[in-house]
């Protein structure tokens, strides 16, 4: 496979490092965002101590004006953006007649928004090139919702909302669009969870265990070599059969 040039935002995050970590494996050029640049610095240190070289560029990807900042100095450090990964996301959990009008805001600018935000700077190039690979990292919760959850479900069912009209509009370029929707995965924030709550949430799960971040970047890179350009549109959804939907 050519290699391309691949963006991933959220790249320093559990799930992200993965995404990050098998597009390098790909052979592609990878680049992340970061808002606190000591984190930044050092997760990217961190990478190429593994072998992985990774650029970084600084942005807020809830912001439209740093998300397109964040794309152009992608550009010049590395050349057009050929993959692009929508996985930036937070969490600002209440019960919805608690929630305040910033947990929502939050949650919708930063899971939601940026997906325009973001893909809104590349995608007239993929149109130009007649090549792109873009795939959202939804979630389950979006699939089927989640107490507490519903400024994070919302925005997370409406990123699959997102892929299918974006997938229409470009599949004759040559750009698929496609989500994978992750279940509970093991990263920090869900280890974080106090150990008799994450046995009931496992309970629920079929295979009878959490997912690793390695297993949704495994996901991710399904949908973008050439051999898979006819499928697009599509929710890959990789839960351990916690939800089964169509």
């Amino acid at each position: 496979m050519q290699s391309r040039v691949a963006l991933v935002t959220g790249g320093t995050g559990g799930i992200g490092t993965s995404i990050v970590q098998r597009l390098a494996q790909m052979g592609h050029k990878v680049a992340t965002n970061y808002r606190d640049e000591a984190k930044g610095r050092a997760w990217q240190a961190q990478m190429k101590g593994l072998g992985i070289d990774v650029a970084i560029a600084q942005g807020d990807v809830s912001s439209p004006e740093q998300a397109e900042a964040l794309i152009r100095d992608v550009e010049r450090q590395l050349g057009p953006v050929d993959i692009l990964v929508n996985n930036a996301g937070i969490t600002r959990d209440s019960t919805f007649h608690r929630m305040s009008p910033q947990q929502w805001t939050d949650v919708i600018g930063t899971n939601l928004n940026s997906c325009f935000n973001v893909t809104r700077p590349v995608i007239e190039g993929m149109r130009e090139r007649k090549w792109g690979r873009i795939v959202q990292i939804s979630s389950i919760n979006g699939q089927k919702g989640q107490y507490g959850q519903a400024n994070y479900a919302a925005a997370k069912a409406g990123m699959h909302g997102f892929t299918i009209s974006l997938a229409q509009e470009n599949a004759k370029f040559g750009i698929t669009v496609n989500t994978v929707s992750p279940g509970y995965i093991a990263t920090d924030m869900v280890m974080a969870v106090p150990e008799e709550v994450r046995n009931k949430i496992v309970a629920q799960i079929p295979t009878g265990r959490l997912g690793n971040p390695e297993e949704i970047a495994y996901a991710v890179g399904f949908f973008i070599p050439d051999e898979a350009g006819w499928i697009t549109g599509a929710n890959l959804s990789a839960n351990g059969g916690q939800y089964m939907g169509w």
